[in-house]
C-alpha cells in the first residue's frame, strides 16, 4: 500500500501549491490529443538526449506515435506536471519512486539507466585532498539534500568503512554556487556530472576523484514514468514510445559521431568532452527497460537513508513492466 502522510493538513496544503502550479503548466501547455508529452527535468543533461536524438531520427514515429517535449525546470515541477496531467510521461531518477510511494499517481514503466556511470567526485586540483581517505570528516557539497549526489556521498562514506555520516553533505543548490565552494576551500569536494567534471578538469579547476560507476556496483540511476492517465488512457502509445526510445539507445551504441553532434547542440557542453566521455557513459543505459531487483533493494534502502520515506515500501507496487517492448521481457 502506497505510505500516507501523518500529518494531513500538511499534506493538503502541499497538494494545493501542486495542484496550483501544475494549473500554470497547463495552462502554458494545453493537453495534445495526438502527442505523448515527454517531460524532462532538465535540459541540458547527457541522461535525457536520447529523446532528442529519437526525435530528430523519427524513431518515435517509425513506430506509430508523436511525442512532444517539455523541460520543466526541475524534478519537483515535472512531479506536478505528472500529477496535474500536464505531461504523459517524465525521464525522472531512480529516487522519484519515492513519490509513488508516497500516492502520486503515477508509475514507472521502465528502467531508463543503472551504474551511475554520470557521476563523479571531484575535487581542487593541488587542494588538500589527495585520496579518498582524506575526505574522513570533512564536508562536501550537493545540490539539495535527498537526491542522488547525496546518497552517493554517503555511500563512498560507507565503503571507507566511516559509516553514512562519515562524509556531511552540504546542500548548496546550483552547480556555481557548489563550484565556488570548492575553489574557496569551503568544502573538500562535490559529487557532479561526469561531463562537468571532466569540463573543470580540462580548464585545471578540479581533478576527478572518484567515478562512481567504478564503485557502485547496482543502483538504478533513471527511471521512465507515466502518470496514471495515460497507463489507463493511453496504453499503446507508451509502448510505441518505449519500443522507440530503446531503438535510439541501440542507434547511439552504433552511431557515436552523430549522437554526439546532437549531444552537443542539446546540452551545449563542448564537442570534444562529449566525445571524450561518452563511451564511458554510455553502459548506463538499459536496453530493455527491466527493472533489476537487485538495484531495486538499494533504492529501497535509500528511500530511508535520505529521509523521503520512513521505512522501505513494497517496491513491486511502484512501477509495471507491461507496456515494455515484447522482445524486452
Amino acid at each position: 500500500m502506497p505510505i500516507r502522510n501523518n500529518h494531513p493538513s500538511k499534506s493538503r496544503w502541499g497538494l494545493g501549491i501542486i495542484l496550483a502550479a501544475a494549473g500554470c503548466l497547463i495552462a502554458l501547455h494545453p493537453a495534445s490529443a495526438e502527442k505523448l508529452r515527454i517531460g524532462k527535468p532538465q535540459g541540458e543533461v547527457f541522461s535525457f538526449v536520447p529523446l532528442n536524438i529519437g526525435m530528430e531520427k523519427g524513431m518515435f514515429q517509425k513506430h506509430g506515435v508523436e511525442v512532444e517535449e517539455y523541460v520543466l525546470g526541475g524534478a519537483a515541477k515535472q512531479q506536478q506536471a505528472l500529477t496535474a496531467d500536464a505531461i504523459d510521461v517524465g525521464l525522472g531518477s531512480g529516487p522519484a519512486l519515492s513519490f509513488v510511494a508516497k500516492g502520486a499517481p503515477q508509475l514507472g514503466i521502465a528502467a531508463m539507466a543503472g551504474k551511475p556511470y554520470l557521476m563523479a567526485f571531484v575535487v581542487q586540483k593541488d587542494g588538500p585532498i589527495k585520496t579518498v581517505a582524506d575526505l574522513k570528516g570533512k564536508m562536501v557539497s550537493v545540490s539539495a539534500p535527498g537526491g542522488v549526489p547525496e546518497w552517493l556521498a554517503r555511500e563512498l562514506s560507507r565503503q571507507q568503512g566511516w559509516g553514512a555520516d562519515g562524509i556531511t553533505p552540504l546542500g548548496l543548490g546550483s552547480d556555481s554556487s557548489q563550484f565556488a565552494a570548492l575553489r574557496t576551500g569551503q568544502v573538500a569536494g562535490m559529487p557532479t556530472d561526469i561531463f562537468l567534471a571532466t569540463k573543470l578538469e580540462k580548464e585545471g579547476v578540479a581533478r576527478i576523484l572518484v567515478r562512481f560507476g567504478d564503485i557502485v556496483p547496482t543502483f538504478m540511476m533513471h527511471v521512465i514514468f507515466a502518470n496514471d492517465s495515460a497507463i489507463e488512457k493511453r496504453p499503446e502509445d507508451l509502448r510505441k514510445f518505449l519500443a522507440g526510445w530503446f531503438d535510439t539507445i541501440a542507434y547511439m551504441r552504433k552511431n557515436k559521431s552523430e549522437s554526439v553532434r546532437i549531444a552537443n547542440e542539446v546540452t551545449r557542453v563542448p564537442l570534444d568532452i562529449i566525445n571524450q566521455v561518452f563511451d564511458e557513459v554510455m553502459p548506463m543505459f538499459s536496453d530493455d527497460g527491466r527493472f533489476d531487483p537487485a538495484a531495486l533493494a538499494v533504492l529501497s534502502k535509500s528511500f530511508v537513508e535520505l529521509n523521503l520515506l520512513p521505512t522501505e515500501p513494497d517496491m513491486t507496487k511502484l512501477y509495471t513492466e507491461k507496456f515494455l517492448p515484447v522482445a524486452a521481457k
